[in-house]
């Protein structure tokens, strides 16, 4: 069996303020054909699943291009018309072919495209014809749309919000798609919008049981796979919502009845999974009142892998305000205060101009005295899936009690070793503020004894009702009644 595989993937915050463009995708991850490295890149999970599979079995397997980005504004046209044709022209020449894996991630936008996968899936498909059996892997964060669903034999979205099943859903999917090659299996699609937007922490229940009622159905009588996508609320997109998807095996009915029953019970529990966001002081009163810690508290709003910037300073600043101690708050994208501080060296003391610089909804940049307690070139931290995740040339600062990581790449807070990786004990502190949303969760739940959802604001802000949407499709909750 000839396979190809190749991703291109970055999820899109069309309300962010910075352009995608090819430089965010070297930051993150740019591979040219061949080029993979020997451990899994973060959107490659089907190209190292096909490694693994066609190992096993000797397929013929030829990898083209892998790029993803940090999650961002709107994608330039030129960023992604020369990276699509470049995977489309490694796939051109790796004809004749059996089977197209490819790792994508479903809210990707660009200047005149609302569904980049959309348009790459249905280039894939005028390639290779009609008989090639196609497949991708997505985000469970992502705006499936009918172009996707059509152009694709078999969609497999992550289960798991964080996302730590990256390869386990790879391997499904090339396994699906493999037994269609081989005849076995004949995937047959439906997808159901659910007029809403939901997340689904998968860290507790309703979501957690859900999840795992799904997989248990997945090998039953006839299904083959069910993918729940989120959506991505801060996509103004047609497509943008929380829709269900169920592959039958070859009955059109079957998989319509599922797909329809599941989205039902979802709009059902749609109250009991909305996460609760108490504001920026309410939430350091929590924090401060319960007893023990560390407690974590999610600055979800500012999260850069929503597309924020990552450089707000609301929390901060009210942390200081109050006089809040024994605190750690990260990661600051601050290229300039790092290269500061990192030039300074550990020990040094400094008046740092900290956050605040790339947008209103960054909040004022703080002007601070700070003690650096460590620096660190080329500092990494363990991403999701256990993919190593850049975060550049690291300082950790100190002012009046609360420890401050500034960070030269953008990334989320994900692996709690971005702050011990660079000597800050998490364990100690009584307060550890992260920039994520919700991947942290993984790793810092194993720390942390209580977990609080701060509603801050920012760039990925929680109340979707201040969006100015312009392209959704309405009614959809909780945007209308």
């Amino acid at each position: 069996m000839r396979v190809f595989s190749g991703g291109l993937a970055t999820e899109t915050n069309t309300f962010a303020p910075m352009p995608t463009g090819m430089a965010s995708f070297k930051d993150r991850g740019y591979f040219a054909a061949g080029q993979h490295p020997d451990h899994m890149f973060f959107f490659a999970g089907p190209l190292w699943a096909a490694r693994l599979r066609g190992k096993e079995f000797g397929w013929d397997l030829v990898e083209g291009m892998v790029a993803g980005a940090q999650p961002s504004g709107i994608t330039t046209r030129a960023t992604y018309e020369a990276l699509r044709d470049e995977l489309l022209a490694d796939l051109k020449r790796a004809l004749p072919v059996d089977m197209v894996l490819l790792g994508l991630h479903g809210a990707m936008v660009a200047d005149g495209y609302d569904d980049c996968e959309g348009d790459l899936l249905r280039r894939v498909r005028e390639i290779v014809g009609p008989n090639v059996v196609v497949g991708a892997e997505l985000d469970p964060h992502s705006h499936l749309s009918a172009a996707m669903v059509d152009n694709a034999d078999v969609l497999v979205a992550f289960k798991e919000y964080p996302h730590t099943d990256v390869l386990e859903r790879a391997l499904e999917l090339v396994d699906l798609c493999a037994a269609k090659v081989r005849g076995e299996r004949q995937p047959v699609a439906a997808m159901v919008d659910c007029d809403m937007i939901v997340t689904m922490h998968t860290s507790r229940d309703p979501a957690r049981a859900f999840v795992d009622r799904i997989q248990a159905l997945e090998g039953q009588d006839g299904i083959l796979s069910i993918s729940i996508a989120h959506g991505f609320a801060w996509g103004d997109v047609p497509d943008m919502g929380t829709k269900v998807l169920v592959y039958a095996d070859g009955d059109a009915g079957k998989a319509q009845r599922l797909a329809r029953q599941l989205a039902d019970e979802l709009i059902a529990m749609r109250e009991a999974l909305t996460v609760r966001y108490p504001s920026i002081d309410e939430a350091l009163d929590e924090a401060l009142a319960f007893d023990g810690g560390p407690v974590i508290i999610s600055d979800g709003a500012d999260n850069p892998g929503g597309g924020a910037a990552s450089d707000a300073t609301f929390i901060l600043q009210r942390i200081l305000e109050r006089g809040v101690a024994n605190v750690a708050i990260g990661p600051f994208w601050d290229p300039v205060a790092a290269r500061i501080a990192v030039e300074a060296g550990e020990g040094a003391q400094l008046d740092l101009r900290i956050g605040g610089k790339v947008s209103p909804l960054s909040g004022p940049p703080l002007d601070l005295p700070c003690t650096v307690k460590a620096v660190r070139h080329e500092h990494m931290q363990t991403g999701l899936s256990n993919t190593p995740t850049a975060m550049g040339d690291c300082a950790l600062v100190e002012c009046r009690g609360v420890e401050i990581l500034l960070v030269s790449i953008r990334n989320q807070a994900m692996g709690s070793d971005l702050f011990t990786g660079i000597g800050c004990d998490l364990a100690a502190r009584k307060v550890v503020v992260v920039k994520s949303s919700q991947h942290f969760y993984a790793s810092y739940s194993k720390i942390g004894r209580h977990v609080i959802y701060a509603g801050a604001p920012g760039a990925v802000t929680l109340d979707l009702k201040m969006l100015p949407y312009r392209k959704i499709r309405r009614p959809k909750w909780p945007l209308d009644a």
